[in-house]
């Protein structure tokens, strides 16, 4: 009965938490696209070739959301008609990347792992978003979710700050209540792993004696809903009981890169070609990184 409530609990704070900031972001993100024409936001994350990814990435590095608030965003990209590839690598690198988690991977980790993660998984983020793009991506984009662009019921934009803020408002809660059930599904298989997995999972069987401690890490954080932030303590006291510097890497990697309410209103957005992509392109990024720094360290 207490892991009950205490996964009951769970669904709420975190539905109430993710409900709250998808609306918020998603009118303040409504609200700055109405300022900023879509033409010149195409121009800055266009780009030629690379150019276009490597923007996205810095983008998501200066901009502190988790993986669910980055939805939001995402939907507003591809609305101003940001191309697919380089909306693919701001999803991936904005829940992993600010300057936050780089300050706290300097402080508990060193500098060496903390440029080696951040290195990595911009390499990563970079080059996914390009194989997406060049590989039918664009093509699993539900149209239904982006046709309209910024117009509403036929409405022009309006003028008045004060009409533009309704505007925002509304707009935001008519993309809150298109993902409010795909957002209840993730948010109640997240707090049923929240509430019923096993303590100690992650040293039992990502201790030193397994060789495949990094992959074993990246699967057991792939279902969880963490942010770095609050990761990073965590793989601390897990490096004191034993385990790899490049398991936590790895944990952190597939926990806070993907989360299954993100998954979930993505689903929402995105075809299935796109959704099992994605968590394969993070898996992949969690174990090279992991690997790669345990070589490095």
């Amino acid at each position: 009965m207490n892991t009950f409530m205490v996964t009951i609990k769970y669904f709420l704070v975190i539905m109430a938490e993710l409900s709250a900031l998808f609306i918020v972001i998603s009118a303040l993100v409504a609200l700055v696209f109405m300022y900023v024409s879509t033409d010149k936001l195409k121009s800055w994350m266009e780009g030629k070739g690379i150019w276009g990814n490597i923007m996205a990435v810095l983008f998501g590095a200066v901009t502190p959301f988790c993986a669910c608030s980055t939805v939001p965003i995402t939907l507003g990209l591809l609305e101003a008609g940001v191309p697919f590839g380089t909306v693919i690598s701001f999803v991936i690198a904005s829940p992993l990347m600010d300057p936050l988690v780089f300050t706290l991977l300097v402080a508990f980790m060193g500098w060496k792992v903390a440029m080696a993660f951040f290195i990595l998984t911009s390499a990563a983020a970079v080059i996914f978003g390009l194989i997406l793009d060049k590989t039918g991506g664009p093509d699993q984009v539900k149209r239904v979710r982006i046709k309209g662009g910024w117009q509403m019921g036929g409405n022009e934009i309006p003028a008045a700050f004060a009409d533009k803020l309704k505007f925002s408002l509304t707009k935001a809660w008519w993309d809150y209540k298109a993902v409010f059930l795909y957002m209840i599904v993730g948010v109640a298989i997240g707090a049923a792993i929240y509430g019923y997995l096993p303590e100690g999972l992650l040293t039992r069987f990502a201790g030193p004696d397994n060789p495949f401690a990094v992959i074993v890490a990246a699967l057991i954080g792939l279902p969880l809903y963490i942010r770095v932030e609050s990761a990073i303590p965590i793989g601390i006291a897990l490096i004191e009981k034993g385990v790899s510097i490049g398991a936590v890497i790895a944990l952190i990697i597939s926990g806070a890169g993907i989360a299954i309410p993100e998954l979930a209103m993505f689903a929402s957005i995105f075809k299935r070609k796109t959704i099992i992509s994605f968590i394969v392109i993070v898996f992949i990024t969690a174990i090279g990184s992991g690997i790669l720094i345990n070589m490095l360290v």
